[in-house]
């Protein structure tokens, strides 16, 4: 079977990309990865993540966006994650997820068209049940309603009360919730968590892929003993390896984002399989990343560490390559 984006798909992705290499490319993050006091959501970023339907992608047309799924959204993860990207797109659209999955017409019609155009910022917290304190949300402070865990199953908080985490991934802002104050949200949490799981892999997919290809045209100009350093057998090898990771990683997450958005029986293990995977290459990339840029890779100067630290806290949220090895294992075993 042959199993792959379409070409508006593709048109998708590239659209992300094009915008971040032109108008928010690695010395924009940096800027953000160095204002310390900053909230960490550029206004520009944002506005064109609004503008260019970004927020809009899995809200249904009668509530002014694109309605369309899981798939093309893990496509502007993707393309967010080889950028290194700041911002609350993520919490933003699964906050959005979560209202149109469980939402009654009330709390869609209040919350979608907001989400969608980006006059709300939505977060997600599913670490510790309310009433009661969640921890590590990204983009809390600013987030104007915050779906939470609770012990019938999800909730709408908004007005809690947020205090800001460090994180050395200073590519988001984190922040510990009070979110006493909940509304009920019918609705499956590990649905939720299956799509949340699927956007972060594909994040880290992206951070490989950018990762790998940015190292290899640098070993390709390097030059050691009058010849370019990937002209070496070894280091080929190694990179040679890690691609061939990152492209199962990225046809595994792909799969996940279809799995889950049409119901398939193996959208669990699927999706275990692509956080597996996405979580083990983007470490071994990013790594790579850094030692075989040589000297400077080391360097804060050098934006290789932008992408070995993203790629390490994002590798451990919603799990990490041995929990999900063990569900693998125990979905097929």
């Amino acid at each position: 079977m042959f199993f792959a984006l379409t070409e508006d798909q593709q048109e998708f992705g590239a659209a992300v990309t094009t915008y971040l290499a032109e108008r928010f490319d690695t010395d924009a993050v940096r800027g953000v990865f160095e204002d310390a006091d900053g909230d960490g959501n550029p206004g520009s970023l944002w506005k064109a993540a609004a503008e260019q339907g970004w927020l809009a992608v899995t809200v249904p047309e009668e509530h002014d966006g694109l309605g369309l799924g899981l798939v093309e959204a893990q496509v502007i993860a993707r393309a967010l994650g080889a950028g290194v990207a700041p911002g609350p797109w993520r919490g933003t659209v699964l906050a959005a997820e979560a209202i149109r999955l469980g939402g009654s017409d009330e709390q869609k019609a209040a919350w979608l068209p907001r989400l969608a155009s980006g006059e709300a910022i939505g977060a997600v917290g599913l670490r510790g049940a309310a009433p009661g304190v969640v921890p590590a949300v990204e983009y809390g402070v600013i987030a104007d309603v915050v779906v939470v865990r609770t012990a019938q199953g999800l909730g709408l908080a908004t007005g809690a009360r947020a205090t800001p985490v460090g994180s050395y991934d200073r590519t988001t802002r984190l922040a510990s919730l009070d979110v006493s104050d909940v509304e009920a949200l019918p609705g499956d949490a590990s649905s939720l968590q299956a799509r949340a799981t699927v956007l972060v892999a594909a994040d880290l997919v992206g951070i490989a892929r950018e990762a790998v290809s940015r190292t290899v045209a640098y070993d390709r100009e390097r030059e050691q003993f009058g010849v370019p350093v990937g002209s070496f057998q070894a280091l080929k090898h190694a990179l040679a390896d890690i691609h061939v990771g990152v492209t199962m990683a990225e046809h595994a997450a792909l799969y996940a984002a279809h799995a889950v958005d049409v119901g398939l029986d193996d959208a669990e293990l699927a999706v275990a399989v692509a956080k597996a995977k996405a979580s083990e290459v983007a470490l071994q990339a990013t790594a790579a990343m850094i030692q075989y840029h040589g000297g400077i890779g080391y360097t804060w100067e050098h934006e290789a560490h932008f992408f070995y630290k993203r790629a390490k806290r994002l590798a451990g949220l919603y799990g990490g390559v041995d929990q999900h090895r063990e569900k693998i294992a125990a979905l097929t075993l």
